[in-house]
């Protein structure tokens, strides 16, 4: 079976400083995979090295089974970056509007969405619980709501991998666990891929299968119920670092 994404001894480096040092790990299809580590160690660039937004001093990506340089079919691809919310509050478009332009490809660019395209919009943004925020201005909505939608324009199109940079960022904490839930049906309904940086460790201990913690060096791991998770962090949070994770029903019903 191919990877939906490897990595082969990936180095980052910006201006002479090492970044990310010699990463190697896979991800496959149907994973959902947290990506946690330190302020600052290098979590962002990594994902912005799998996609080639960061330039990479040495390794190899495969996404698909295709090194990341002949790579072409973005559309099995979503991304939301950590700054997607972060737009002038007069942006003129609707909420509708803005999932629609996640329809838009080299293929139809300059053309009107179809009835097909607006249905799917109306479907993804139904699936993410924003349909009655349809006509609303996007500067007029919530940190968490913005999230939402975006996460929604990046998977209209369906993509199979879905890469999100701290989604919850600025999310009310009310908000944080019905966020991550939804991320979760996506893995078990669609067998959607989902990498997502979070700050949340008991959320990734809970509701992930795999766990990647960043500090320059990265280690991957599977989340099982016999992880030593304090063991895992401390590679990255320091040996002075504690954990203290309560396993609770969330654990069989998402991991069945």
């Amino acid at each position: 079976m191919t990877s939906v994404l490897e990595v082969k001894g990936l180095v980052i480096e910006r201006s002479g400083t090492r970044i990310i040092d010699e990463a190697s790990f896979t991800i496959e299809k149907g994973d959902f995979a947290g990506i946690v580590g330190p302020n600052g160690s290098g979590k962002s660039t990594l994902l912005k090295g799998i996609l080639g937004i960061e330039p990479k001093k040495s390794g190899e990506v495969f996404l698909f089974g295709t090194e990341l340089s002949k790579f072409k079919d973005w559309g099995r691809v979503g991304y939301v970056s950590q700054s997607a919310i972060n737009f002038d509050d007069k942006f003129p478009l609707t909420v509708r509007e803005l999932v629609g332009l996640g329809q838009v490809s080299r293929s139809n660019l300059g053309k009107r969405l179809s009835a097909e395209d607006w249905k799917k919009v109306d479907e993804t943004m139904e699936y993410m619980g924003i349909i009655e925020l349809g006509q609303k201005r996007i500067g007029q909505l919530s940190g968490g709501e913005k999230q939402k939608v975006f996460v929604a324009k990046a998977l209209v199109r369906d993509p199979e991998l879905i890469i999100l940079d701290e989604p919850v960022a600025g999310v009310d904490i009310g908000a944080i666990e019905k966020f991550y839930r939804k991320l979760s049906e996506l893995v078990r309904e669609k067998g959607t891929t989902v990498l997502v940086v979070s700050h949340d460790l008991s959320v990734v201990f809970c509701q992930m299968s795999k766990i990647l913690c960043v500090n320059r060096d990265v280690y991957s791991s599977e989340i099982t119920p016999d992880l030593n998770e304090t063991e895992l962090l401390r590679k990255v949070y320091g040996d002075h670092f504690t954990f203290v994770f309560h396993k609770h029903e969330c654990w069989s019903d998402l991991h069945e």
